[in-house]
């Protein structure tokens, strides 16, 4: 069975000697996963220049290949005016790509997955959606019209998964509509964490937040906490992971606060780097209000047994709720320190904390979430997804 995917997620082709095309992110684990259920896989990817220094992934996988699409030019509302002219340039090739699938999955938000999502359904594919945002919350016409048309046309052989998890399903109108996790950890990885040795620390505290560097995702909060940790913690520090618009101004606030020698910017780094920045940490420090799916980086702090400190957004009480760390009742730079003193000072705490912490990660492999959505896209297609298994 071939499988076509559609996606907005830029790619480029790397240095190296192979010269193959990578992107960023747990994309390209996710669809070296996915590659793995299907006999061949092909990815419609926008192509592009290579635009980061660091944190690309080579696109690889189980007969899986890339086919590049144009980049569309501009952002925000330039970009949605010029949408319509690269539907014209990239026509040929998605009705081509979409003609020879037996499958389309189309993973959303995103305006070249709509297209795939749309395109699919009137072609009457077997098609797979995969919601990535946030489900609970619709602030655009866009983002009511993906959960729209996913209740609709959820069941059959339309496979629709909303990324997140809450007791009850995600829709009372289409049982059909179901919940699927994100993670880019394999076994492997999550063995690894687990035997991690992890020590109480004394006073080299080591704090971290990693995320894309936006406001809402509480960078500043974080910083703001310093001054009251380090009253308790003399040699406390923080590292910065990730790369966004507001990161030249949590900077600026750093060195307002007189903290540009306790807090490390490391921009974007990529899936290695992240797992050892982690190794080092003690607390991860994550007090959002932003409208989360699921994020991946907290499931890795809990699988390198990290507590985390965060907020009571989308799914994150689901998975701090079991043990391995502390939610925050407000979003503000004394709640986040309180949090991380009060699980700094006491050592068996610290320690039950973090066996949880670990414990948590252990349900959300990438081999799970791959075999979650294969057996899925069995049922509802009714034919082996790979010929040879």
């Amino acid at each position: 069975m071939k499988l076509l995917v559609v996606s907005y997620k830029q790619c480029w082709l790397t240095d190296s000697a192979e010269r193959r095309f990578a992107t960023d992110g747990g994309f390209p684990f996710q669809m070296s996963a996915l590659s793995e259920l299907f006999d061949e896989t092909r990815l419609c990817l926008p192509f592009g220049p290579r635009e980061l220094a660091s944190g690309e992934t080579p696109l690889t996988g189980h007969n899986l290949r890339v086919v590049p699409l144009p980049s569309p030019s501009g952002t925000g509302v330039l970009r949605k005016l010029g949408f319509p002219f690269w539907l014209i340039r990239s026509a040929t090739t998605l009705f081509r790509e979409m003609w020879t699938a037996d499958a389309v999955h189309a993973p959303i938000p995103g305006d070249i997955g709509t297209v795939g999502m749309l395109l699919a359904f009137l072609m009457r594919k077997p098609l797979f959606v995969r919601h990535c945002g946030n489900w609970f919350v619709q602030r655009t016409p866009a983002e009511h019209f993906w959960k729209w048309f996913m209740e609709r046309f959820a069941g059959g052989r339309n496979v629709m998964l909303a990324t997140g998890g809450a007791a009850e399903q995600p829709s009372l109108r289409n049982p059909h509509l179901r919940w699927i996790f994100a993670t880019s950890l394999t076994d492997k990885e999550l063995r690894a964490g687990a035997h991690y040795d992890r020590r109480m620390p004394d006073q080299n505290v080591r704090l971290i937040i990693i995320c894309r560097q936006e406001r809402e995702k509480g960078t500043d909060v974080v910083i703001r906490s310093l001054p009251r940790i380090l009253e308790r913690f003399p040699t406390a520090t923080l590292d910065v992971v990730g790369d966004g618009a507001a990161l030249r101004g949590f900077k600026q606030l750093a060195e307002s606060l007189s903290l540009s020698d306790r807090v490390t910017f490391h921009g974007k780094v990529d899936h290695d780097a992240v797992v050892n920045h982690l190794r080092q940490a003690d607390v991860f420090c994550f007090p959002t209000t932003s409208s989360e799916g699921f994020p991946k980086a907290v499931l890795e702090a809990l699988a390198q047994g990290v507590p985390v400190v965060t907020t009571r957004v989308s799914v994150l009480p689901r998975l701090i709720g079991q043990g391995g760390g502390m939610l925050l009742e407000e979003h503000t730079p004394s709640e986040v320190a309180n949090a991380v003193i009060e699980i700094l000072s006491n050592p068996d705490r610290y320690a039950d904390m973090r066996r949880k912490a670990v414990d948590t990660a252990q349900q959300y492999s990438l081999e799970r979430w791959r075999d979650t959505i294969g057996d899925l896209l069995h049922t509802a297609w009714g034919r082996p997804l790979r010929s040879d298994v």
